[in-house]
């Protein structure tokens, strides 16, 4: 099944594509996807390549998609992923899924591989269970851990629980790197857009500290003269 689905994925190839995708994905030396290698594979046809594949393709097929070394193989397995795990009603077979994501971390290794996958799968397994894993996430070193222990929250905000959002958010609110600070500020949004005293009074005693890419995302829904009071300092 493997053959079948790269081989499907590279008749999907654009012309040109690889290239805007690696320089998108910031895959030169010294950039957070430093090395990464793309084939040039819109979003939309790895989600209709996934799809045709789900029912047929097993764990085996998905680790060598993760293992490829290839971003859109790496999406396409954990789209695949995905979609088992909402496919199943089998406890054993979710949790089995929850726990194979967690192991193979080490290969969801850059946002977007992060943002359309691990709050569709950690968040509802999560929701009524204990969340410890997403604390133990974000205080490693490692980048895509902590990014996805934060956008996991995403489906708690949804179902408006932003304990766990703003706890996090303050673990890593002085986190250096700027993939961080717009995972923060982007769930701080969510949290305002559903309940904006919330995130007021989250702001209120930490607005200063954050950096300012996480304030910007934080806030960004803000009519125009109170975002220029944050930015300026005079909330």
């Amino acid at each position: 099944m493997y053959t079948k689905i790269t081989e499907d994925l590279k008749d999907l190839i654009v012309p040109g594509k690889k290239v805007i995708l690696q320089r998108f994905f910031k895959t030169g030396p010294g950039e957070y996807g430093e090395g990464d290698t793309f084939i040039g594979v819109t979003m939309p046809n790895i989600r209709k390549v996934s799809k045709r594949y789900t029912r047929e393709s097993t764990l085996e097929d998905i680790e060598q998609l993760l293992r490829s070394g290839v971003h859109e193989y790496r999406m396409t397995a954990l789209i695949l992923l995905v979609n088992k795990f909402e496919k199943t009603v089998d406890k054993n077979e979710k949790e089995n899924y929850v726990s194979y994501y967690l192991d193979h971390v080490k290969y969801i290794d850059n946002w977007d591989l992060v943002d359309v996958t691990c709050y569709k799968i950690l968040g509802p397994w999560l929701y009524t269970r204990d969340r410890t894993v997403l604390y133990e996430l974000a205080k490693t070193d490692h980048l895509w851990s902590q990014r996805i222990a934060m956008i996991t929250t995403m489906f708690f905000i949804r179902e408006h629980d932003y304990t766990d959002t703003l706890r996090l958010s303050d673990i890593l609110l002085e986190h250096p790197h700027d993939l961080i600070h717009k995972a923060v500020g982007w769930m701080l949004r969510e949290v305002g857009n559903r309940d904006p005293k919330t995130e007021r009074s989250f702001l209120a005693t930490r607005y200063e500290r954050m950096p300012r890419t996480m304030l910007r995302y934080a806030i960004e829904k803000f009519p125009e003269t109170e975002r220029r009071a944050y930015l300026h300092g005079k909330i």
